[in-house]
């Protein structure tokens, strides 16, 4: 979003997302300590409602989104990754003897990079298969005089003037065109935040099922 849409380059790419960083460090140590008191079901369910929350809100994004935009997504999200991490790998191996804990380890790392790699390629599939889709979708609507299309792809209205895109000479057309391809794929990356969101809230749903014996022998 941030390079493709935005048009930033990496220094201001890493400016922008240094907010989750910055709350991830700032959050660590407080869930260090409060995973030595509480259960780790009960934490990892708070990792993942902010997690949850933190995605849903940048479902909204539209393609002038900036900084302010994503900025508490970006605290929220970075506040929840230690409480998904931490807790998680507790009640992956808490019950496990001490002699297979290395075995295991290694396994659950193995399946963790194995789902980042799955979630990579969905995330992936959403955004490039359904981004022509919408642009093809808000061109529909800007033909048929859409004046809310038009505010959401950024076409000045001054081009616009509420008349149907049709209409528009050749100039005009063609500086709306890269607008509209643009405000495509900012609705396929909401779609695939909303994605995300949901297999995170399925997280929290099956959650209750973890049996707790984890924790009580980790402590």
């Amino acid at each position: 979003f941030l390079g493709f849409v935005r048009g930033y380059g990496p220094l201001d790419i890493g400016q922008v997302m240094l907010v989750t960083g910055l709350a991830q460090l700032a959050t660590a140590p407080i869930v260090v300590q409060l995973e030595r008191r509480f259960d780790a079901r009960v934490l990892t369910a708070c990792g993942f409602l902010l997690f949850s929350a933190g995605m849903g809100m940048s479902f909204f994004q539209t393609p002038r989104s900036g900084f302010d935009d994503i900025f508490w997504p970006q605290i929220l999200r970075g506040s929840a990754i230690m409480l998904c991490l931490l807790p998680p790998t507790r009640l992956a191996l808490g019950r496990l003897p001490p002699g297979r804990i290395a075995d295991a380890s290694g396994l659950f790392n193995l399946m963790r990079n194995l789902g980042g790699a799955i979630g990579i390629a969905l995330i992936d599939t959403v955004i490039y298969s359904r981004a022509e889709g919408h642009g093809k979708r808000l061109a529909g609507e800007l033909m048929a005089g859409s004046r809310e299309a038009a505010e959401f792809v950024g076409l000045p209205l001054k081009f616009f003037k509420g008349m149907r895109l049709e209409n528009l000479d050749s100039s005009a057309v063609d500086f709306a065109r890269p607008l509209v391809e643009k405000a495509g794929m900012v609705l396929a990356i909401n779609e695939a935040w909303a994605m995300l969101t949901g297999f995170m809230v399925l997280g929290l749903l099956v959650l209750p099922l973890v049996s707790s014996s984890a924790y009580r022998r980790a402590t």
